[in-house]
């Protein structure tokens, strides 16, 4: 390992088996090779198939094995026994899934595979010479392959009762067919380019070719996106529209076969936890009530005259918490986040020693996928800086982006929350690689609702409804656990949780239909926020009264970011070694 300081020849050993078992995973999946900025098999996507997922855990299984009989664990130095404790983990939470590999929608309206294609080959696939256009244009002919796997993965489950929803089709259907706008689809001059006709072209422009060679790769694109591209999109459309047909509502997972013990599996793979659904659903209900109480003290400082609801239903309806739809309100948004982000990123010194290298720029969702996706997300940069974080702000309807939580919105999805988290992580010296890149919702999306609440403590949020604001997410995650539960295990129909959602938080009608349709598709996730932040306020809280005089905030960030993604009983051992260090 190039950046590695390993320690004995136990702990090498260690390093080495986990970084032959990282790149053999990087040489299987070219996707994340991109997503890491390596051009290895650059025309490459993964295998999607079923029999691919299977294989990957029979892999995982000899991993296991080898790992397990080669290396002594109580040979290690302490940063070798995180990894191994870590690598264990994973692994056996992996085999455990085998039974529900077929337990989830290959396209829905939130991030199927196809819209997971374009997306990709527009944020992802960048390119700086001829042979990276030549590759993207290989990537286009072969989607007509992984289309056919993603309508065979389709098939599996809808042949096992593992149907999405009614309410979804439509939305997908429309997010495909908008794909297939525009030139060279839809042949009138008038017409404007296609999304990924128009990305094709810009990259391929940016080689400044002799004009002939642009040309020459402009056409092949498009006679790629006529033959192959198009006719296999409109062959998805037409599987989908029959399956709508025959789709029902029934949203909860509690539908499929041996649901509840899936649900299970879900949630501690999710929170990193033994929590069953009815603690999680608890925990929601009474979190949901503490942070009600706070938004009754803002309602007061405000003077305003009425209940929450009548609060909630003020801020829906009064034009001055929004900016208008048009290009400039648009505008206005995106640079007021920008600027939050500016005023974040100079005050860094004051809770954090380590800070991320890699830049980060601020982005609209691009028009393709910004009726269906999240209101705004974050896309991690290249390693080797060819590409920035991304942090992503849906325009689309500027009802849902309020300019009251601009701020806890930009310091969740920019700095200090998942930027700084993931791009430490990444450039985290000493660290194996599959930590570096290592996935735990409950850490990332804890951190990042953490780090909502950080700036309140710095002073921040000086403006009250700015703070409502806060609160107002704060209160979102809180009542995902509830809802998630209630959807999943409890049976709760799609407008019994609309309504429990509009009755307690104060998003529009609109956006918690949307975010309800969110837990549907993808059961557990949202538990992960709240579960994962009031982990990590515990910590704090029981190092200050451990430490006293001796706690440093600082310290604490440092010790909780720089492992990177770790499960939260991981974390607390972190944590306590750190104490008792300091001790």
């Amino acid at each position: 390992m190039n950046d590695n300081d390993l320690g004995d020849s136990s702990s090498v050993e260690a390093n080495m088996f986990f970084e032959k078992v990282y790149d053999a995973f990087l040489q299987r999946h070219p996707m994340q090779q991109s997503i890491l900025g390596i051009r290895d098999r650059y025309s490459d996507w993964d295998d999607i198939s079923d029999s691919s997922a299977l294989a990957e855990i029979d892999i995982t299984e000899k991993n296991l094995l080898e790992l397990k009989k080669n290396i002594m664990f109580d040979q290690l130095d302490t940063n070798t026994k995180v990894s191994y404790k870590l690598f264990v983990y994973e692994a056996e939470q992996k085999i455990a899934g085998k039974k529900f590999i077929t337990y989830n929608y290959p396209v829905n309206q939130l991030f199927g595979w196809h819209s997971e294609i374009p997306s990709f080959l527009i944020n992802i696939h960048t390119v700086n010479s001829k042979k990276d256009a030549e590759a993207y244009i290989e990537r286009l002919k072969k989607v007509p392959h992984l289309i056919d796997q993603v309508l065979k993965k389709i098939e599996a489950r809808e042949s096992r009762g593992i149907m999405l929803p009614k309410f979804a089709f439509a939305q997908v259907i429309d997010d495909c067919k908008g794909l297939l706008k525009g030139q060279p689809f839809e042949f009138e001059k008038k017409k404007k380019l296609s999304s990924l006709m128009e990305d094709f072209n810009k990259k391929a422009e940016s080689l400044k070719l002799p004009k002939e060679e642009e040309d020459s790769l402009k056409k092949k694109c498009e006679e790629v996106l006529i033959t192959g591209f198009g006719p296999a999109y409109k062959k998805l459309i037409a599987h989908l529209e029959q399956s709508e047909k025959k789709a029902t509502n029934d949203d909860g997972c509690w539908k499929f076969p041996d649901g509840d013990a899936f649900y299970k599996y879900a949630l501690q793979n999710t929170t990193t936890t033994n929590l069953s659904p009815e603690e999680i659903f608890e925990i929601g209900q009474s979190e949901v009530k503490r942070i009600q109480e706070e938004m009754k003290v803002i309602i007061q400082q405000v003077r305003f005259k009425g209940d929450l609801k009548a609060f909630f239903k003020y801020l829906q309806e009064n034009p001055k918490f929004y900016y208008t739809s048009d290009s400039l309100g648009k505008a206005a948004y995106m640079a007021e986040a920008k600027k939050v982000i500016a005023e974040m990123k100079s005050r860094l010194n004051e809770l954090f020693i380590t800070k991320p290298k890699a830049d980060l720029i601020v982005k609209r969702v691009e028009p393709f996928r910004e009726k269906s996706t999240a209101g705004a997300f974050y896309q991690e940069p290249a390693p080797d800086g060819s590409r920035p974080g991304i942090y992503y702000v849906n325009t689309f309807d500027m009802r849902t982006l309020p300019k009251y939580e601009i701020e806890a919105l930009a310091y969740h999805e920019a700095i200090p929350g998942h930027h700084m988290q993931l791009a430490i992580a990444q450039e985290m010296k000493g660290l194996p690689k599959f930590r570096k890149y290592g996935f735990y919702t409950a850490y990332i999306e804890g951190w990042a609702l953490y780090t909502e609440k950080i700036p309140k403590e710095m002073g921040l949020y000086k403006d009250k409804y700015s703070d409502f604001g806060r609160l107002s997410m704060e209160l979102l995650r809180a009542a995902r656990l509830v809802v998630d539960v209630g959807i999943h295990s409890k049976k709760w129909t799609r407008e019994e949780a609309i309504k429990y959602f509009t009755d307690n938080t104060p998003n529009s009608e609109y956006d918690c239909r949307k975010e309800i349709e969110r837990y549907i598709v993808w059961p557990s996730q949202a538990t992960a926020y709240k579960i994962g932040m009031l982990k990590i306020l515990e910590l704090r809280e029981s190092a200050k009264k451990r430490l006293g005089e001796k706690f440093d905030i600082k310290e604490f960030h440092d010790v909780v970011l720089i492992n990177g993604a770790v499960p939260l009983n991981v974390l607390e051992e972190l944590v306590d070694e750190w104490i008792k260090g300091k001790l």
